[in-house]
């Protein structure tokens, strides 16, 4: 006689082993945003995919030879031409009569900088690619130099404080607007310290035919200046400051954002870092500094909508902050 065992769907959940594209045991830093990022893509986009990974700490960090830590096909791409090889492997599959997407990583540097170029190029001819762009505000690979993706003020080795100026002198690159310019069918932001959000972009993206474009915000300890424990919420902070918001752009246009239920001050985000710390001394130009990141901030939540009515929204800030396991997320 066979008797049947009922197992609650929260069970079998919680049992089911995850699909992992980025396994453990590779050689990234303590609090790494820009592992745990990658690792959130692969696992919402599943084994059915191809990657072309810039040169780059995500490169350097996962495939130390004869070692790798992907657990998917992946290409390394030179600095400048993930766009171009990616856009290469998808027509080479398309002509295969094959479906695997194919996704292309980049750093800021290989995507805001060095790699644009062939990222324009991918985008303009509408290959079916998503181009995730891992953003850690700098070259951290090569010794923490200044990117256009680097926020005003912040101190690199290329961007020092002193006599003539407070860090970097320039403001980030909107580089999702620019990406968007492009007429593209999807193109967003989004941080690690959300991955619920995440993983609901990737899924989205991914359903579209044609280019998509996805910009994830990643703190880098070493570059940063924090402890690795403290990663997480340094991204929460640069999104629920108004710094980096979450927002999504449709053919151009704006189709969502995050709304934040509690406004934080720049200046808690800036002080836990020590790339910011010569904002706090006592140079009259420091507090210049300060209020002009601020209205940054300031400006952003203004022109994104992003300050919500105080009323608790599982999609705000604060409500999609919470993630727990065995299937609880809603994305």
């Amino acid at each position: 006689m066979i008797t049947e065992t009922a197992i609650s769907i929260e069970t079998l959940r919680k049992k089911q082993p995850r699909f992992r594209g980025l396994e453990s045991g590779h050689r990234a830093c303590l609090g790494c945003g820009e592992a745990l990022a990658a690792r959130l893509v692969t696992e919402a986009a599943g084994p059915d995919v191809m990657v072309a990974n810039a040169t780059g700490c995500l490169e350097i960090f996962t495939t130390p030879w004869p070692e790798s830590a992907w657990r998917i096909p992946w290409v390394h791409s030179l600095f400048e031409n993930a766009g171009a090889v990616a856009a290469g492997m998808e027509s080479a599959l398309k002509v295969q009569g094959k479906s695997t997407q194919v996704l292309a990583f980049g750093g800021d540097g290989g995507t805001f900088d060095i790699g644009f170029q062939g990222l324009s190029g991918l985008l303009e001819r509408g290959h079916n690619v998503l181009y995730v762009c891992f953003d850690n505000e700098a070259y951290m690979n090569t010794g923490i130099q200044r990117s256009s993706s680097t926020p005003h003020a912040a101190m690199t080795t290329t961007s020092p404080p002193g006599k003539e100026r407070m860090g970097k002198r320039h403001l980030k690159k909107d580089i999702v607007s620019i990406v968007a310019a492009h007429h593209i069918p999807y193109a967003a932001t989004a941080s690690v310290a959300f991955p619920s959000d995440i993983r609901k972009k990737v899924r989205r993206a991914m359903a579209i035919e044609g280019p998509t474009f996805l910009q994830i915000h990643c703190p880098c300890p070493l570059g940063w200046g924090h402890e690795g424990n403290q990663s997480i919420e340094a991204a929460r902070l640069a999104v629920q400051t108004g710094l980096f918001p979450l927002i999504e752009l449709e053919r151009g246009g704006l189709a969502g954002a995050m709304p934040l239920r509690h406004v934080r001050p720049v200046i808690e985000y800036l002080k836990m870092q020590q790339r910011f710390r010569h904002l706090f001394s006592e140079d009259v130009r420091a507090k210049e500094e300060l209020e002009h990141i601020q209205a940054i901030a300031d400006h952003n939540i203004e022109i994104y909508s992003l300050r919500s009515d105080g009323n608790r929204d599982s999609f705000d800030s604060e409500g999609m902050d919470t993630v727990r396991r065995g299937g609880m997320r809603w994305a």
